[in-house]
């Protein structure tokens, strides 16, 4: 697996650089998320990844081929204060980050979507909370 250890500036200098099946992956998280949360919410790219937020980080969509996301294959989703949701259906990953909870997808057909909506609902209203 490639990485890439460039600074990226835009989506889609981003997918230019991605793998077809990394690409893929990213596009669909991207859209479910895009399509769920709040007109107020923005999309940046930080950490050369996608990045979503409201008051604070809400998600990041980070795949392997990026460096420092701490993957080694696959696209890792992940909830910026996963660690303030009740995930009932213990869909996340908690790992050895204290705050982030993630999932990783190694392909399209692998994303609950409905899963994935829950827990955005959750994230926003954590989110709404802050100051």
């Amino acid at each position: 697996m490639r990485q890439v250890d460039v600074k990226i500036n835009s989506l889609p200098q981003l997918y230019e650089l991605l793998p077809e099946h990394e690409r893929l992956i990213v596009d669909v998280l991207r859209q479910i998320v895009k399509e769920n949360l709040p007109k107020s919410c923005k999309e940046k790219i930080s950490f050369n990844v996608p990045y979503f937020y409201g008051k604070k980080g809400i998600s990041i969509i980070w795949p392997s081929t990026v460096p420092r996301g701490g993957i080694k294959n696959g696209v890792l989703f992940g909830l910026w204060y996963g660690n303030k949701l009740k995930d009932v259906d213990r869909y996340l990953i908690h790992g050895t980050n204290k705050q982030i909870f993630y999932k990783i997808y190694h392909s399209v057909e692998e994303i609950n979507e409905r899963a994935i909506v829950k827990l955005l609902k959750e994230a926003i209203e954590v989110d709404e909370q802050w100051r």
